[in-house]
């Protein structure tokens, strides 16, 4: 299999075999994140993923989820999605799941027939970043679409039969608007009501506007115990019946799960012993930061 640069995949698919159809990200553009610098966004050619996807075959006996790379394989082509999805289909019978980040805009450009039959060729969940809920937020981070936007499309990903897993991220309001955040971010949540939904903890990486802004002083990251209470505001205000909730990424310093709405005064119970000092929270070291 061939890969060009670095690999960035959902923890879920740790053990999918993975396609890279597109290098990089096709925005690229938000404040906190440098993931795929090294990259300029461009598509690998029909043919070489075929091959690669032809060698897995003589490979691995078997392979049951496969994820479709880099970070935003949905903003490819119909032709070109179907005919990777149909040869998944024929030559990789077992495989119960395939699956690709997919940005807003990328589902926008997509018809509702479209998605739908994306969906029954076997994309089946795609990982939406929502990052937070607050449409000031978004734009300060050059997310590149409204709240109302990554609502609408992913609704209509859902109405297509596709999963949905959306990604929010604790501490990006900063110690100033992170009421704000976590309030927003539940609505928009709540709204959606995804299948799954994944709280990172915001990271500081060197070389981007977020590092930036926190050298000049133009904002503070939250300390652990003040993560915390902004995650126990967050779960206060969401309704999402059947939601599978994950809070335990590396990044995170206490992590949590559940599913929604059942186990929500478990997982506040959690976060209050953290904050009584009753519960440790996870070292610097530990998150490998």
């Amino acid at each position: 299999m061939r890969y060009s640069g670095s690999v960035y995949r959902p923890p879920s698919e740790a053990h999918s075999l993975i396609v890279q159809c597109t290098l990089g990200c096709s925005h690229n553009k938000c404040a906190f994140c440098n993931m795929y610098k090294e990259k300029k966004f461009s598509i690998r050619t029909i043919e070489e993923v075929l091959e690669d996807l032809e060698g897995a075959r003589r490979l691995y006996r078997r392979v049951e989820r496969i994820f479709l790379a880099d970070g935003d394989a949905l903003i490819l082509p119909m032709d070109y999605l179907m005919r990777v999805l149909d040869f998944i289909r024929e030559n990789f019978p077992e495989c119960d799941r395939v699956a690709a980040y997919a940005s807003t805009k990328a589902i926008m450009k997509k018809t509702d027939a479209e998605l739908a039959q994306l969906r029954a060729a076997g994309l089946g969940i795609v990982y939406i970043g929502l990052e937070s809920g607050n449409e000031m937020l978004l734009e300060k981070y050059s997310k590149g679409v409204t709240a109302a936007q990554i609502i609408e499309q992913s609704l209509r990903a859902k109405a297509a039969g596709m999963t949905i897993s959306i990604t929010a991220i604790n501490g990006m309001g900063g110690t100033e608007h992170w009421e704000a955040h976590a309030i927003d971010t539940a609505r928009a949540l709540s709204q959606i009501k995804p299948d799954y939904m994944a709280l990172l903890t915001l990271r500081v990486y060197q070389g981007t506007p977020l590092h930036e802004w926190i050298e000049r002083g133009e904002m503070v990251i939250p300390e652990p115990h003040e993560l915390a209470l902004e995650t126990r505001v967050l779960l206060e205000n969401i309704d999402s019946e059947g939601s599978v909730f994950r809070s335990n990424h590396a990044s995170n310093y206490l992590p949590l799960a559940g599913t929604l709405n059942r186990d929500r005064a478990a997982m506040i119970e959690m976060i209050d012993r953290a904050l009584e000092g009753k519960q440790r929270f996870r070292s610097f070291v530990e998150l490998g930061f």
